[in-house]
């Protein structure tokens, strides 16, 4: 049975060198021990504080990209709308445009239309004028005497006229 109960003098010396690697460690290894555990205590707290502002800064970021991106978004259609009134103003402009050298060809075709008349009008008056002039010359040069002859020529000279 020794080996169930032990002896009173193992227990004594048991409690003995029990005491003395207590009161060893107690002196030199708990006070680091205990120090390291603060520290890495202390560590893991400065980690998940500074995770919980990383967090904080990047909800933050994240609100301030979203409003650089309402921005700009605002900024493209503000663009889109002042190209698109630009490209009208260049439209009519052109239009305006184009109406007024329409206007200015067909205001010289005009007038060289009323030209053209003119000129035409002045080229048949020099032609009946010629024409006259001739059935002029020829009647002078008849006989002036007989007024029948005189009739037969001036109709001869008419339809000579109207055929030209």
């Amino acid at each position: 049975m020794e080996l169930v109960t032990p002896g009173l003098g193992l227990f004594f010396w048991m409690v003995v060198s029990f005491s003395i690697v207590l009161l060893l460690l107690g002196k030199f290894a708990w006070k680091p021990i205990l120090n390291a555990l603060k520290e890495r205590e202390n560590s893991i707290d400065d980690a998940l504080q500074s995770a919980e502002k990383a967090r904080e800064e990047m909800s933050h970021l994240k609100a301030d990209n979203e409003q650089i991106i309402k921005e700009a978004k605002l900024q493209r259609e503000k663009l889109i709308r002042d190209a698109k009134e630009v490209r009208g103003k260049i439209i009519e402009e052109a239009s305006v445009l184009a109406d007024k050298e329409a206007k200015k060809i067909i205001e010289k075709a005009k007038i060289t239309i009323q030209n053209e008349k003119e000129s035409a009008i002045i080229e048949i008056k020099n032609q009946i004028s010629l024409v006259s002039i001739d059935i002029a010359e020829k009647l002078i040069k008849q006989e002036l005497s007989k007024d029948k002859k005189q009739d037969d020529l001036i109709n001869n000279l008419l339809e000579e006229i109207k055929i030209n």
